[in-house]
């Protein structure tokens, strides 16, 4: 880890931000490719100083879907310049809010710690 208490990717961490969100199950596809989509997605066409990716998650909760994001940025001055300097607080454009029933107002960050895909 860095000499600072925010792990970097060269410390072997990064800080992966959570979010949660909902939505009707006739809205679901099109929420995904709000954030999917290869030319217009939210998440597909991040990019920038410290960003490292995403992943997508989603799964049927009663009569909703849910969707969870986590976005991978290399420190919080990555997150920041992602969210604002109230990187806490939800990032959720206009688009969205009209394809989710509701979502959490606020997104947790972790620090990533290991990994493994086969």
């Amino acid at each position: 880890m860095s000499e600072s208490s925010e792990p970097t990717v060269e410390g072997g961490g990064a800080i992966v931000r959570v979010w949660h969100g909902w939505t009707e199950p006739e809205d679901a596809d099109a929420y995904e490719l709000f954030l999917t989509d290869a030319e217009e997605g939210l998440l597909a066409t991040m990019s920038g100083d410290g960003y490292l990716g995403y992943d997508l998650l989603r799964r049927e909760d009663g009569d909703e879907v849910e969707f969870v994001t986590q976005i991978r940025f290399a420190d919080y001055d990555a997150v920041a310049a992602f969210a604002g300097e109230d990187y806490e607080q939800a990032h959720v454009p206009d688009t969205a809010r009209e394809l989710l029933t509701r979502w959490d107002d606020g997104a947790v960050h972790y620090d990533h710690r290991a990994s493994e895909r086969a």
